[in-house]
């Protein structure tokens, strides 16, 4: 039985085991991975079969589980013909509801930190270190999957995605924080970013600033101000009469200043850019 723990400490500062290979150094053939005279037997759940392999290593996580990490190379699918090619939306991240979209869609947040926080403050009181690491990896994996879930299917319906540049790092140094990090903003913008360019999909960042005051009918500063204002969820112009709800407002706002950005640079694919 092969017992991997090459770069691995044991002392009371541990270091987790790691493994790293060069391209020409492992083999891959019927469910089995050879490095050097170590053969390894996996769950091939990403067809390993069909790429040429690259670079990569065996990391061990928290619970002491191995997993394997290589680079594949892959063919970017410019200009996907599907039928929601030439459509675009505009996101507005939020805490209350993860994102709200132009088109008038919200999902719902995962809170999958909360959900849990209870059991955690539980096993953290009982010192029950292995049930500690057990529940961050499931709230961990949780997200992770709702993430994936969430972009995949905004990059399979549209080819064009604006979503608002909300500094996550500031507001993770506020009261807020654990909200922000529970909700993994940065994590979403760089899956989408990644897969729109593999896509062909349209993909940018947009200043946000001001998006939900801003109507998007008459373009007045209308909507709810201050740390009050943060409460009211939808709101009336007082100018146009227009009723907004106030992410898909902001959302609007998002999609129009991305819409004009793309209409000034229609060949800057694959940069991150503000709008202002």
């Amino acid at each position: 039985m092969v017992k991997l723990r090459w770069r691995a400490s044991r002392d009371s500062r541990r270091s987790l085991g790691w493994i790293p290979f060069k391209w020409n150094a492992i083999r891959y053939r019927n469910g089995q991975l050879f490095i050097g005279q170590m053969v390894l037997s996996l769950w091939d759940s990403y067809g390993l079969a069909d790429y040429e392999l690259g670079t990569g290593n065996i990391s061990e996580d928290s619970r002491g589980r191995w997993y394997i990490n290589i680079s594949v190379k892959l063919s970017p699918q410019h200009g996907p013909h599907r039928s929601g090619a030439a459509k675009s939306v505009g996101i507005d991240l939020g805490l209350k509801d993860f994102a709200s979209l132009s088109d008038g869609h919200v999902v719902g947040s995962g809170r999958h930190y909360r959900k849990l926080e209870g059991e955690l403050a539980k096993a953290q009181r009982a010192k029950n270190k292995a049930r500690v690491r057990a529940l961050h990896t499931k709230i961990k994996n949780s997200r992770k999957d709702q993430l994936h879930k969430l972009s995949t299917a905004l990059v399979e319906e549209y080819g064009a995605i604006f979503i608002g540049n909300v500094n996550a790092s500031a507001l993770a140094k506020t009261r807020m924080a654990k909200s922000v990090l529970d909700a993994g903003w940065s994590a979403f913008r760089t899956m989408l970013q990644y897969k729109c360019d593999y896509a062909g999909v349209w993909f940018d960042e947009v200043d946000e600033a001001y998006s939900t005051v801003i109507c998007s009918c008459c373009k007045r500063r209308t909507g709810p101000k201050g740390l009050e204002g943060l409460r009211i969820r939808e709101w009336a112009c007082l100018e146009c009469g227009a009723y907004h709800h106030r992410d898909i407002n902001s959302a609007d706002k998002i999609l129009a200043a991305g819409r004009r950005r793309l209409a000034v640079d229609p060949m800057s694919r694959g940069r991150r850019r503000t709008d202002t």
